[in-house]
């Protein structure tokens, strides 16, 4: 051991702490940048590049519903 840790533990743990979330972050950002490529690669093989993307596009509204009209 160093003797790092030993002076003060509650701001080793903060260090700590903000040590995993930079690093969650960082991780996450990269994930995402990787879906968004492939989600891209994937949209130009189809020949689609032109559309707008699905997060950005109007589409159905998750609230309007076309379910069958009961007639029973």
């Amino acid at each position: 051991m160093d003797g790092q840790d030993s002076d003060d533990p509650k701001q080793s743990t903060a260090d700590m702490t903000a040590f995993v979330q930079n690093l969650l972050q960082q991780m996450q950002s990269s994930r995402i940048d990787e879906l968004e490529s492939s989600i891209n690669d994937l949209r130009t093989e189809m020949g689609v590049e032109g559309s707008p993307s699905p997060s950005t596009g109007p589409g159905p509204k998750p609230e309007d519903p076309k379910s069958p009209v009961d007639t029973a």
